[in-house]
C-alpha cells in the first residue's frame, strides 16, 4: 500500500488505544533492559531477569521505531518549516535539554576520573555521538529527514536498501552511524506498511484465540533461536525484529480489547515522558538497594528497579506539569519555529 494512504486508509477517528498500549510495553522494555544491565553490572552478577532482557533484545526496539513510523503518513506531505517543527525541533529540544541534565548529575564523576576539560569536550561530543539512554530521541527526528527527502522514491527501493543495511550488521564505533544501519528499516516499515499493520491489530482483535495461539508460536521460535545464538545472523534479526514488533502489536490490540492493564496503557501515552526521566529514579533506586543489601536477589532487586524507575519518571512529570518546571517535559513557545495548531483528531502515543 503506498505511504501516502496507508496511513489513512487505516486510521480510526481518535486515539489508538492498542498503540498507547505497545508502547507501554516497549517503554517497560527498555526501562527493564537498563535497570537489568545496570544492576547486574554493579552486582557483578547476574538475576532471572537477564533472561527476559535477552528474549525481548530482538524486537525491543525495532517495535519502538516501527509504531514511530506508523502516523507519519499523516504529516509527510506538509511544508518542510512546520515538519521540521514538529518531527526535528521537536526531538532536538528535549534531547538537548536532558542530555544537559544527565551531563549536571554526572559530571562530577566524568570530572573525578578524567578532568573538567574531559567533561566539556565529552559533553559538546554528545551533540555529535548521542549521549546514553537519549540515543533513541536522538535518532528519530534523522529518520524522519530522511523519510520525508526519500518520498518521491519508490518505497520498495527504499526499503531494500534499508533491509541490506541491517543485515550488514554495521559497527563502525559511532552510535548515529550504526544505529541507522540497524533500525530505519523499522520506521520506514511501520510508515509504508502502516495498513497493514491496522490491519494485524483489528485481525487481532477480531480472533482473539487465533491471535494466542499465533503469540505462543512466535514465543517459542524467538526463544529458541534467542538462546540458541543465532538471533544475530544476518536475515534472522530482521525477521526476529519484525516478527517481535508484529507480537508485541497483537499483545496491545487484545490489552485494548479487554480493556486490561490500563496503567500500561498509561506508560505508553507518556512514553517520551518516562523515556526522559527514568534515568534518575533507576539510578537512585539501584544504589540504594544495591547497598543497603536488604534484598540479595538480583533479579528481585532488577524488577524493583525497573518499577521505581518507570513510576519514579511519572512522578518527576506529575510534580512538574502545573509549575514553572513543566518546560522539562513541554516544549516551550520560544522554540517553535513553526505556528502551534490544534492537534489532530489521531495521535500515535508520545
Amino acid at each position: 500500500m503506498p505511504a501516502a494512504t496507508a496511513g489513512k486508509a487505516a486510521s480510526p477517528p481518535s486515539r489508538v488505544d492498542w498503540v498507547d498500549y505497545a508502547k507501554g510495553i516497549c517503554i517497560v522494555m527498555v526501562v527493564m533492559m537498563h535497570s537489568v544491565l545496570g544492576v547486574e553490572a554493579a552486582a557483578g552478577r547476574t538475576g532471572f531477569m537477564n533472561a527476559v532482557v535477552e528474549f525481548a533484545r530482538p524486537f525491543r526496539m525495532p517495535d519502538f521505531f516501527l509504531i514511530s513510523g506508523l502516523f507519519l503518513a499523516l504529516v509527510i506531505d506538509r511544508d518542510w518549516r512546520t515538519y521540521l517543527d514538529r518531527k526535528v525541533v521537536h526531538f532536538a529540544y528535549f534531547y538537548a535539554l536532558w542530555v544537559t541534565i544527565q551531563f549536571a548529575f554526572k559530571a562530577p564523576v566524568f570530572a573525578a576520573e578524567h578532568g573538567w576539560a574531559h567533561v566539556v569536550q565529552l559533553y559538546l561530543l554528545s551533540y555529535i555521538e548521542p549521549f546514553g539512554t537519549l540515543w533513541f530521541i536522538y535518532m528519530l527526528p534523522v529518520f524522519f529527514v530522511v523519510i520525508k527527502l526519500t518520498k518521491r522514491v519508490p518505497p520498495l527501493v527504499v526499503w531494500l536498501i534499508a533491509a541490506v543495511l541491517e543485515a550488514a550488521a554495521i559497527h563502525t564505533g559511532w552510535t548515529a552511524i550504526d544505529e541507522f544501519c540497524a533500525r530505519f528499516v523499522y520506521i520506514y516499515t511501520g510508515y509504508v506498511a502502516a495498513g497493514t499493520v491496522f490491519a494485524l491489530a483489528r485481525g487481532a482483535q477480531a480472533q482473539p484465540g487465533i491471535a494466542i495461539a499465533a503469540l505462543v508460536a512466535w514465543a517459542l521460535v524467538n526463544g529458541v533461536v534467542v538462546f540458541s545464538g543465532y538471533s544475530h545472523l544476518p536475515g534472522v534479526s530482521l525477521a526476529l525484529g519484525l516478527a517481535g514488533a508484529g507480537a508485541v502489536i497483537v499483545v496491545g490490540a487484545l490489552l485494548a480489547k479487554m480493556n486490561w492493564l490500563d496503567w500500561l496503557r498509561y506508560c505508553g501515552e507518556h512514553s517520551i515522558v518516562i523515556y526522559l526521566a527514568f534515568f534518575l529514579p533507576m539510578a537512585v533506586s539501584r544504589i540504594v538497594l544495591l547497598k543497603s543489601g536488604v534484598i540479595g536477589d538480583v533479579g528481585t532487586v532488577s524488577v524493583l528497579v525497573t518499577a521505581i524507575g518507570v513510576i519514579g519518571a511519572l512522578a518527576i512529570w506529575w510534580a512538574t506539569r502545573n509549575t514553572r518546571a513543566r518546560f522539562l517535559f513541554e516544549r516551550p513557545d520560544a522554540f517553535w519555529i513553526a505556528p502551534r495548531k490544534v492537534r489532530p483528531a489521531l495521535q500515535a502515543a508520545e
